[in-house]
């Protein structure tokens, strides 16, 4: 583009352009000829001015000159099939013909007006208007293949670029479709929207349809993408139109929220696949902020686990109430380097001291040291294995970091005197059927036991929820990743289903649960309705605008396989482990009243299921969980990598119940 050229100009030209080869055959010949007419004539007058050096009038007799070019050029053209040929296509075949139609013509034209001679019509207007004509008419086709021509390869192009709508007509929208115009990637073909005001009008000249429009649209204009351009409607809104989109074979990305577009201007770089949240989200609750700043602001706080999804998402929530101090307490070295860093370009100032700490928190001396270094107000206990597979296959680690991991730290965290530890906690607690949901309930009972115990000194609580969108493990990237691989996506059984959160409201939640607490309690999430994972999976296959493929039919595009359960996974998972769970001052976060053990029994239990850990047998592992938690139910055979099998030392022991605490 011309730099001197604006893009309204080269919107204009292109439209016109477009409106050009829009046009009929039989209008596009009928043009032609128009145009060579006006060739003719000005083919004479410029003659006329190179013979007599002025401008003259084209009256009679120099209207005769005008009238010969005509009635013998525009029957030659026609016969030497010059307006057969497509301009934008002319090659040499067409030179050919229009040198040839030219000779004949300045032949005839010589002839009439040269040799014959008409009287008041100079005799070298006969030689000069020919040659003339000749550069005019071949400059024109000349031009019109190197406007049209090029001009029509890239319509070509373009029309095999994604056809894109965009959902909404507001400032987003109109900033997505500037964005557009400029991009070589798709061609916007025009808004969507919901006001009625606004519909059947023209934003910078693409149309705005109406949302039940959208089934004739996208046969009609070729719509491929939906852009939706809506960052502050709400996340209820968002979903019935996310709903209504998906038997459309479409592909539909969005905008981020207002919250995340900060710079305030809308560009294509913003632009994201659907999220989980997206799809299954809820409006929030506000939280409340005295409840937030309660166990932090201006104090020492600490997050074990600070590295993983929970964690690092609680660090965000954390430095935000401006602690004095945050401990980032990690096993992984890259986890733990990649949040400090994340946290460090957050803050604004050196107000909050970072001070990130490599430690597992089933060593002992290790945590007694951190804790008792800088005796923090608050711990929050993220660090857990929660992968139920993988704990399945390595069931005595899952039980000695879930479980010890979390004696370990309580004890360490009363020694140092610290005043409120919360512990990060699962549904898969609630009547587990794998060992990681045993083993954070066991967790839970540890803390309960310590409440019972030491409550005046330390305020213990547990704050129990299901799966958190986007977490390591996550369903939603790995759905993700097998459409963009053409499928087959993988479920594990066709009615399975999932309770979901957003990891910046479980954070929240988490934090304000944490205020609440009065010691010894089980506070559980409000975490709406269950989600169907096949329900999931369909509709983010049509949401990329594919088509579920079935076993019943022969068209679709992505198929979807049902793998079975994988070892200890449940269909349904639950909150509760008992009824009526007492409310709080917040909505959205309920105390559960759940049955405990006294520490006695509880150590007793630890060190029987402490001698079966040793030995290595998971079978005695399981048997003892389930003298301990309430519920327990394991599923399928043992599938832990090193089981060694029934110990008959450990059955004689057990027997005997000679069992004492481990410390």
């Amino acid at each position: 583009m011309n730099p001197k050229q604006s893009p309204t100009d080269t919107a204009d030209d292109d439209a016109l352009s477009s409106a050009l080869l829009g046009m009929p055959r039989l209008a596009k010949r009928a043009l032609a000829v128009t145009v060579d007419v006006a060739l003719c004539v000005l083919a004479v007058w410029i003659a006329l001015y190179l013979r007599l050096e002025v401008w003259l009038r084209l009256e009679p007799p120099y209207l005769w000159a005008v009238i010969g070019s005509v009635l013998i050029a525009i029957p030659l053209f026609i016969r030497f099939g010059l307006y057969r040929a497509i301009f934008r296509h002319a090659g040499w075949n067409a030179t050919l013909s229009l040198g040839q139609a030219m000779a004949l013509y300045g032949l005839f034209y010589a002839t009439v007006f040269t040799v014959i001679s008409i009287p008041g019509v100079p005799r070298s207007v006969g030689i000069i208007q020919p040659l003339l004509l000749f550069v005019f008419v071949a400059g024109s086709r000349l031009f019109v293949r190197l406007w049209l021509g090029g001009l029509y390869r890239n319509l070509l192009a373009r029309g095999r670029l994604p056809g894109v709508l965009i959902y909404g007509a507001g400032n987003a929208g109109r900033q997505l479709a500037a964005a557009l115009a400029r991009s070589p990637e798709h061609r916007l073909l025009g808004f969507i929207d919901d006001d009625s005001k606004l519909q059947g009008n023209s934003l910078d000249g693409r149309n705005v349809y109406a949302p039940d429009a959208l089934d004739a649209l996208v046969q009609q204009i070729g719509a491929t993408d939906v852009l939706l351009a809506l960052p502050s409607a709400s996340t209820q809104r968002r979903r019935t139109i996310i709903e209504s989109l998906r038997h459309l074979p479409l592909h539909v990305r969005t905008l981020p929220g207002v919250s995340d577009l900060a710079s305030g201007r809308v560009d294509l770089n913003d632009l994201r696949e659907l999220d989980i949240e997206d799809l299954l989200g809820r409006d929030p609750v506000a939280p409340d902020p005295a409840l937030l700043a309660r166990l932090i602001a201006d104090r020492v706080v600490a997050v074990t686990g600070a590295g993983g999804s929970i964690g690092s998402e609680l660090c965000r929530q954390i430095v935000a109430q401006h602690p004095r101090t945050l401990l980032l307490i990690e096993q992984s070295e890259y986890a733990l380097y990649a949040i400090h860093q994340e946290l460090q370009r957050r803050l604004q100032d050196d107000a909050i001291e970072l001070v990130p700490l490599l430690a597992s928190v089933q060593d002992a001396s290790r945590m007694a040291q951190i804790l008792g270094a800088w005796r923090p107000y608050t711990v929050y206990h993220a660090a857990a294995y929660k992968h139920v597979p993988l704990v399945e296959h390595n069931a005595v680690q899952g039980l000695r970091n879930n479980v010890w991991g979390t004696w370990t730290t309580a004890r360490a965290a009363l020694e140092a005197g610290v005043r409120h530890f919360v512990l990060i906690s699962t549904d898969k607690a609630v009547r587990p059927t794998n060992i990681m949901g045993a083993s954070k309930r066991l967790a839970e009972l540890v803390l309960q036991a310590m409440a019972e115990q030491f409550g005046d000194r330390l305020t213990f609580s547990m704050v129990r929820f299901g799966n958190v969108l986007g977490s390591s493990g996550s369903v939603v990237p790995l759905f993700r990743e097998q459409i963009a691989a053409g499928g087959p996506i993988t479920v594990t059984h066709p009615d399975i289903t999932r309770f979901f959160m957003t990891i910046p409201e479980a954070a929240q939640l988490v934090l304000q649960a944490g205020a609440m607490a009065q010691g010894g309690d089980v506070f559980v999430l409000d975490m709406g309705e269950p989600v169907r994972i096949m329900d999931l999976a369909e509709r983010m296959i049509e949401l990329s605008g594919l088509q579920v493929k079935r076993a019943d039919q022969t068209w679709g595009d992505i198929e979807i396989h049902v793998t079975g359960l994988r070892p200890g996974e449940k269909l349904y998972e639950e909150l509760l482990i008992g009824d009526n769970p007492l409310p709080t001052e917040h909505a959205r976060i309920l105390r559960a009243q759940e049955a405990l053990l006294p520490m006695s029994e509880l150590g007793a239990g630890l060190a029987t299921l402490e001698r079966a850990m040793q030995a290595q047998d998971v079978t005695a592992i399981r048997r003892q969980l389930q003298h301990m938690v309430h519920g327990y139910q394991p599923l399928g055979e043992v599938v832990d990598w090193l089981h060694s099998g029934p110990s008959p030392e450990l059955a004689a022991v057990d027997a005997a119940g000679n069992a004492s605490a481990p410390h």
